[in-house]
């Protein structure tokens, strides 16, 4: 059995996660919207990454036998000035999602919920790649700021990324 606090705090991280798709698809919806579909196909595969982030934690909840607390999302921001400024957002953002996945990791390790501890590690790993990732969109957006034609480059390669199931999500189909 999970204790009141790492319970509470799973099903918060829940909500995190969700309110995480649903800032990505509103980035998604603002770059699609300023004709950068590949920006947008890149905000939208973090949008579904999360929901299944947040799937990953409700399997999780309903395996220890806890309750799932599903919350209002609160609302997101809606408009960005350049995909520059949603990449810079997007890793400010990972870092806070960072901050509270050890947080969950604390409690668990004080709880010595070792199951929980253990569920953890894929998260841990997720989010360095996550923010690796949004510097990595930061460092390239930087390098074609003010050059139309980069951009358009870029844009075209970001249309290819395809989304990929995450680990724990593909081992349950």
């Amino acid at each position: 059995m999970l204790s009141n606090k790492l319970h509470d705090a799973l099903n918060a991280q829940i909500n995190a996660e969700l309110w995480s798709a649903y800032l990505y698809l509103s980035m998604s919806m603002d770059a699609e919207a300023k004709g950068l579909k590949g920006v947008a196909n890149w905000f939208y595969i973090q949008f579904r990454e999360e929901q299944d982030h947040a799937r990953i934690f409700m399997n999780y909840l309903l395996s220890r036998d806890c309750e799932v607390k599903l919350a209002p999302i609160a609302e997101v921001r809606t408009a960005w000035s350049s995909p520059l400024e949603m990449f810079r957002d997007t890793l400010e953002h990972e870092k806070k999602v960072t901050a509270m996945i050890n947080n969950l990791a604390a409690i668990a390790a004080e709880d010595k919920d070792f199951a929980s501890s253990n569920m953890l590690v894929w998260f841990i790993d997720e989010q360095v790649e996550e923010e690796e990732n949004a510097r990595g969109m930061i460092a390239a957006c930087e390098a074609v700021e003010g050059n139309k034609f980069g951009l358009y480059m870029l844009d075209k390669e970001l249309a290819a990324r395809a989304y990929a199931t995450p680990s724990p999500l593909a081992a349950k189909e």
